[in-house]
């Protein structure tokens, strides 16, 4: 939400223990207000649901820990980088054992694409685990040619 976007007041109701809830959340996470707090929540949802639903462009990385050690799992988790080239925008990886590697993967595109990339990579013999987060917002265009003229 922006600065400068107007606000809409709303009334809702909540059973007692809810607010309770929320009144804790507010004070453990630091909010200012239980407003605060509910227009977090509410952004996180509409963004999962926008992960979830289609083929807004988002961005967001997809996390791999793998065993480095599985035959040929290194060459074919850089060719799913290359042949996705446009989506995969950078990686990072650091080794964490003798046998596994974390990577990290800033991934940009629509969401139904990112989702499909990161099954491909997560569903590679070697990859004991992988999670995708996407997020609603883009990476500004890095390359001059890729910059809209004005």
């Amino acid at each position: 939400m922006s600065q400068k976007e107007s606000l809409s007041r709303i009334s809702i109701s909540l059973p007692e223990s809810l607010l309770e809830g929320l009144d804790d959340m507010v004070a453990r996470r630091g909010f200012d207000s239980r407003s605060q707090a509910i227009c977090d929540m509410v952004n996180r949802d509409i963004n999962d649901h926008k992960s979830q639903s289609g083929r807004d462009v988002m961005t967001g990385t997809l996390n791999l820990v793998y065993n480095h050690s599985t035959p040929g799992l290194h060459k074919k988790l850089y060719d799913l980088q290359y042949k996705y080239i446009d989506e995969v925008i950078s990686n990072l990886s650091v080794n964490l054992t003798d046998t596994n590697t974390m990577a990290v993967l800033v991934v940009q595109g629509p969401a139904d694409k990112l989702r499909t990339i990161a099954d491909q990579m997560i569903s590679l013999r070697g990859v004991a685990h992988g999670k995708l987060l996407l997020n609603s917002y883009n990476i500004p265009p890095i390359h001059p040619f890729t910059r809209p003229e004005g």
